[in-house]
């Protein structure tokens, strides 16, 4: 997690080929990628408290190309598990999807749980990977819970970034990692708050009407931030689900080991029933509605996408592009080398014109160092008032409400 983080090649191609939807709902703003044939039942993949929905870029890739849909959304900034089944259903309404398959990581898992037991007709199965039942160890776990609405952004983000296990990782797990957390990055801190909220507002998981048959559960036999203890609960809680143990993955398998997650979840839809539709893979079109165009999805066509005129460009003002073929797992590097040798020609050719002095290089030095240093005092002197922050807020809330109860 430490150093620039640069985006992955096959990253910078997804984002160059699936557009990014953001649709404001009552008071939410829902941002989402949907794409792959719209007449397949979707699968929608929830993220844990440090994921965006950018994390399952690998998976919306790999089964759109065999036919599948796939939508991957981000948790909206809800306060508790009763807002967040309403807004999910608001969001399905709105986009108009009526029954579908859920996969869920950590957090994510436990939300889709959650709309599985209090809307049933409309969840059809669930996979589940390093999921639990119940929030009651994350809140004695955190016993600042009440004011996390009140924290800076920077405490939030550090108390995380804890839980992701740092350290010694094969390349592909540290990979995985340096992506979560360059994520996180991007998350307001109204949406840490929330996301924290979910994890330790006191709720459980209910008898689900789904069928165990209908349930996979997906875990990582080497680590992960979820308490084993917890995994073995929802494990016994779901007795006839179908197992995938992945052997390795870390945290984030869906990145590590993409090939692995990919496979799982196409044997888990094709075992619910779900049918592919590859023939519709070559005409799906920029907005990602599978070669089934509606003027609904034109009205919802998010406004960062490029405009249709681009120049006199014909291959650009065409009603559907081709999605070409995208490296879709660790095996297949091609893109990236492809975008690395551009990148080493590119540089190569602005030598002559890019150049630092000795002497620039040398006051870039020193600026970083400074930065550095800043940080770091500001850092410790921040968490040295940290005590103390907290004991003032304590005090001053309990002082308020024994005054209160005064008047």
């Amino acid at each position: 997690m430490k150093g620039v983080f640069s985006a992955p090649g096959d990253y910078i191609h997804f984002k160059s080929q699936v557009p990014l939807h953001k649709i404001p709902i009552g008071t939410k703003q829902w941002r989402y990628y949907d794409f792959g044939p719209k007449v397949v039942p979707p699968i929608i993949c929830l993220p844990g408290t440090t994921g965006t929905a950018d994390v399952y870029y690998k998976q919306i890739m790999s089964l759109s190309m065999k036919g599948y849909r796939v939508i991957s959304v981000d948790i909206p900034r809800v306060w508790n598990h009763q807002e967040w089944i309403q807004s999910f259903e608001k969001f399905l309404d709105a986009i108009d999807v009526h029954h579908i398959h859920l996969y869920g990581t950590s957090l994510g898992g436990f939300l889709a749980q959650l709309f599985a037991q209090h809307r049933p007709r409309r969840v059809k199965s669930l996979i589940l990977s390093n999921a639990f039942l119940e929030t009651r160890s994350f809140a004695a776990a955190m016993p600042w819970a009440p004011i996390v609405g009140w924290t800076p952004s920077f405490l939030l983000k550090r108390y995380i970034l804890t839980g992701i296990r740092d350290g010694p990782h094969e390349p592909f797990i540290a990979d995985s990692v340096d992506f979560v957390v360059s994520q996180v990055e991007t998350l307001s801190r109204e949406d840490l708050a929330s996301r924290l909220t979910l994890t330790v507002d006191s709720a459980s998981v209910g008898p689900l009407l789904l069928s165990d048959s209908f349930i996979t559960i997906m875990d990582t036999n080497d680590f992960s931030a979820i308490p084993q203890q917890l995994k073995d609960q929802l494990s016994e809680r779901y007795p006839g689900a179908r197992r995938a143990y992945l052997k390795t993955g870390g945290d984030f398998p869906f990145l590590s080991r993409p090939d692995e997650v990919n496979l799982h979840l196409q044997l888990h839809l094709r075992r619910v029933g779900v049918e592919a539709q590859p023939d519709l893979v070559r005409s799906i079109p920029k907005d990602g509605t599978g070669g089934s165009p509606s003027k609904e999805n034109d009205e919802k066509k998010d406004s960062d996408d490029p405009p249709k005129d681009n120049g006199g460009n014909p291959e650009s003002t065409s009603e559907e592009r081709q999605l070409p073929p995208a490296p879709e797992s660790s095996e297949s590097h091609g893109l990236d080398d492809q975008l690395l040798s551009n990148a080493k020609i590119c540089s190569l050719g602005h030598e002559g014109a890019i150049s630092l002095s000795h002497s620039a290089l040398l006051k870039n030095q020193h600026t970083v160092a400074s930065k550095i240093l800043l940080q770091s005092t500001w850092e410790f002197f921040i968490f040295s008032l940290l005590p103390f922050y907290v004991e003032s807020l304590y005090i001053t809330s309990s002082y308020g409400w024994k005054f209160r109860q005064l008047v």
